[in-house]
């Protein structure tokens, strides 16, 4: 009776995983991509109490945000690629006409223009929406070409690329408008660019640099750029971000101060906790071993959209899920760089850790496009 009843009860609990299964397939959601985000949604306030100074509005209003994002990661998951390939035309005008109204009559905060204002309604970052618009564009336009792309189609993927990332760098916002090139640059690679065309892209960094030092970034960006070759040099000015910033790592030692108990943040010394320095917030209180936790899912979350680019079984897909997958990668590489003074400081928040409403909602969206990829595939199979 005993082992009947124990046969019993193991075929109940695999009968509850296959429905449980069965049910986000219906609603094509990817289980562990939904996992790996809520635990990082979970982690995430309660760094954000901490940086904020026990701010409970700011708290609330992140929470809302993880709110929206996640209804709109599972409402976008329910549409077919091949459905949301039919509206990127029309999304990447809307896109680049909304970074025009900005550069025109934007809302500005901090020295920056990169905002849209509706008093009383709504205030949003146009520029977040083309982190995906950017590399669905580039799928869309190189899926429907013969690959590797010719010199023509080359040429006008630089210019999809280029007219954003030209309208974002006026704001100025150089951080969002690397990440927006670095989107298409990924799809334009995938889509195998040829190798002699990537190293004169390479070789031409060089005077690129040059001319953009000269005639185009702005005073501040330079001086950012010269505190990243020696913070030491203006230590009360320019360099005070990132020296307090590796102050705060430093400190947090294998174990971190504990949960609240941050000095560099609590004391005001920390510029930004909670936004762009967040990661300094966490390294401090949590330590090597809290940071280590947040690298191994961000580590999760890049594989397994790896996985789902290499599952793809159309090309629009494959060039979709890995222009987002990289462009993930790279959100979290350039924060994490900068923070810790490998990078110069170019204002690029920690992908679901850093406040910010637009930023979250956008991200979130991004793997709904993910899990639409990965799941409609299946659903395909099995039809």
């Amino acid at each position: 009776m005993s082992l009947t009843g124990s046969f019993d009860r193991t075929l109940s609990s695999e009968d509850v995983l296959r429905r449980r299964s069965s049910l986000l397939q219906r609603l094509h959601i990817d289980g562990i991509l939904l996992l790996l985000l809520l635990l990082l949604a979970t982690g995430s306030l309660f760094v954000l109490y901490s940086a904020s100074g026990k701010n409970v509005d700011l708290l609330m209003k992140q929470a809302s945000s993880f709110g929206i994002g996640l209804v709109a990661m599972v409402v976008i998951a329910q549409f077919e690629p091949r459905f949301m390939a039919r509206w990127v035309p029309l999304g990447y005008l809307c896109g680049v006409g909304l970074l025009v109204v900005v550069d025109v009559m934007g809302h500005n905060a901090m020295g920056a223009t990169r905002w849209i204002n509706i008093p009383g309604v709504i205030r949003f970052q146009p520029s977040e929406f083309m982190k995906i618009l950017m590399p669905a564009t580039m799928a869309w336009y190189l899926s429907k070409r013969t690959l590797p792309p010719s010199l023509k189609h080359v040429s006008v993927s630089l210019g999809l690329i280029v007219t954003p990332f030209v309208l974002i760098l006026l704001q100025p916002d150089l951080g969002t408008s690397l990440l927006i090139l670095a989107s298409g640059a990924f799809v334009l690679f995938m889509a195998g660019l040829q190798w002699r065309w990537i190293a004169g892209a390479v070789a031409a960094v060089a005077p690129i640099a040059v001319a953009m030092w000269f005639f185009v970034m702005h005073d501040y960006q330079k001086r950012r750029v010269l505190t990243f070759m020696n913070p030491e040099s203006d230590p009360l000015g320019a360099g005070w971000n990132i020296i307090q910033s590796k102050a705060a790592i430093g400190s947090g030692g294998v174990f971190g101060k504990g949960w609240l108990l941050g000095t560099q943040s609590h004391l005001d010394f920390l510029p930004e906790s909670h936004t762009d320095f967040i990661i300094a917030v966490l390294a401090e209180e949590f330590g090597l071993i809290g940071v280590c936790l947040l690298l191994l899912l961000y580590s999760l979350l890049i594989a397994r959209g790896l996985v789902i680019t290499v599952q793809a079984q159309t090309l629009f897909g494959k060039l979709l899920a890995g222009g987002l997958t990289m462009t993930f990668f790279v959100y979290v590489f350039i924060n994490i760089g900068m923070v810790s003074g490998l990078l110069p400081v170019v204002g690029v928040p920690l992908p679901f850790i850093s406040y910010g409403g637009t930023s979250l909602i956008t991200l979130l969206s991004s793997f709904g496009i993910l899990m639409s990829i990965h799941t409609h595939r299946k659903w395909i199979a099995q039809a």
